[in-house]
């Protein structure tokens, strides 16, 4: 019987088996090795940190050790961290610098330091006992002239002085409060200038520094107004009708698109136009039958289609937050507007079907200043209070974002007040506000 093999016969197009050969690769080991572990006897290396303060890269310290340590005859040698050593710099040209151990002398330390050398081609490390410190910074100068204070100081400086260090809590307050409300005596025109010292100047070279790159006022209140729910302003427009473009704040192809010839075709014939907001019913026809408020019958009917998109939005999951319905629900409310302008509506007032309240205030200082643009810039409030369900005071404050001015005027044939916001130049705008710190 013939034996039958195992072993599958190659095509004739395969290839050899390429051969598993693993390519060494020039890295460092997996595994770090501590070779050797340092305690030296003398000047260990030092870990120091600045707490609060940066000190120059290029300063040089002297190091400096206890008298008693350097002739100790003990043969038993103590371990680095253990080690009372000082670290002292006079390079900077108004301050001192000194490095030296937080803990109480002679005590041992909570931790041990050390420092690791490292080499990549041998894979091992060497390990250096250290000694951790802190640095300290003192001015020169208050250090030269604190001897002679004592003999330039007056009657009432000792007394501050006094009640300072022995006075209670309640005095020390109010001794505090004293110094930082103190007002400089005024200079005569013979005295001589002040003298400023070195300390002094130290510190008015490090304030200037600082306070260089800071924000100005108008700076601030620049990012702050960027930051708003508000339509962009025109704030060098000269004429009132170049603040608030329509072009620039809805865009000039979506407003083009904007459906007007049904409305239009309704006012001419005399027929009512059903709308389910106040404001638009009680305008529609005087701005569609005028054959020259075309911007502003587009912009009425681009403020309707942003009304229908808020009033069908429900209150959210999250407080604050309402959500919007789908897309088909969308299309349905907001017929017959064309997919462009119902895009550009969803995509600038919401955000993944959500409103949040910068999106709802949004909406209201767009309908606010629609409104203007509407009624040539002065508007009845009421329509609108009514169509966005808001208080008459929440409504004076959308206007007022946008530069308005609300007013109520009586009306004397009705005996009833109506409020009247009007956009005129210069816009009155809110300010920042610029709360005074807390007294501690």
């Amino acid at each position: 019987m013939a034996h039958t093999s195992t072993k599958k016969r190659k095509r004739d197009g395969e290839s050899a088996p390429k051969p598993k050969k693993k390519v060494a690769i020039d890295a460092p080991p997996a595994v770090a090795t501590v070779a050797s572990v340092l305690r030296p006897k003398f000047c260990p290396p030092v870990i120091a940190i600045s707490p609060g303060f940066q000190i120059p890269t290029d300063i040089s310290f002297q190091s400096y050790a206890p008298m008693s340590e350097s002739k100790s005859k003990s043969k038993t040698s103590k371990p680095a961290g253990e080690k009372n050593i000082l670290l002292h710099s006079t390079a900077h040209r108004s301050l001192d610098y000194t490095i030296k151990s937080e803990a109480p002398r002679g005590t041992k330390p909570a931790l041990n330091h050390f420092i690791g050398i490292y080499d990549p081609k041998t894979g091992k490390m060497q390990v250096v006992e250290a000694k951790k410190m802190t640095i300290r910074g003192t001015v020169r100068a208050k250090q030269a002239a604190a001897s002679d204070l004592t003999a330039k100081q007056t009657m009432m400086e000792r007394r501050t002085d006094l009640g300072q260090t022995f006075g209670t809590k309640k005095a020390q307050k109010v001794i505090q409060e004293n110094v930082l409300n103190a007002i400089a005596p005024q200079r005569k025109p013979g005295d001589a200038l002040t003298k400023i010292d070195s300390a002094a100047q130290a510190m008015l070279d490090s304030v200037g520094q600082i306070t260089s790159t800071m924000a100005s006022r108008e700076e601030l209140q620049a990012v702050v107004d960027d930051a708003k729910p508000v339509p962009i302003a025109n704030v060098d427009a000269t004429e009132i009708q170049d603040v608030y473009d329509p072009k620039k704040i809805i865009g000039a192809d979506i407003l083009n698109l904007v459906p007007i010839r049904e409305w239009q075709e309704m006012a001419t014939h005399g027929e009512s136009i059903q709308v389910m907001s106040q404001y638009v019913a009680s305008r529609v026809n005087r701005i569609a039958t005028n054959q020259e408020a075309v911007d502003r019958l587009r912009v009425l009917r681009y403020f309707y289609f942003l009304f229908l998109f808020y009033r069908n939005s429900k209150p959210g999951k999250v407080r604050g937050t309402r959500s919007l319905p789908s897309r088909e629900k969308l299309r349905e409310v907001l017929a017959p507007a064309p997919e462009a302008v119902i895009e550009n509506i969803r995509r600038k007032f919401s955000d993944a079907g959500q409103m949040r309240k910068f999106h709802i205030d949004l909406i209201m200082t767009h309908c606010c200043a629609f409104a203007c643009i509407v009624d040539n810039f002065e508007v009845d409030t009421q329509h609108l209070k009514t169509d966005m369900r808001l208080d008459q005071k929440l409504m004076n404050q959308y206007f007022h974002e946008i530069g308005g001015r609300v007013k109520p005027v009586s009306n004397k044939e009705t005996k009833s007040v109506v409020h009247i916001a009007k956009l005129t130049l210069p816009l009155d705008f809110p300010k920042q506000r610029h709360l005074a710190p807390k007294r501690r």
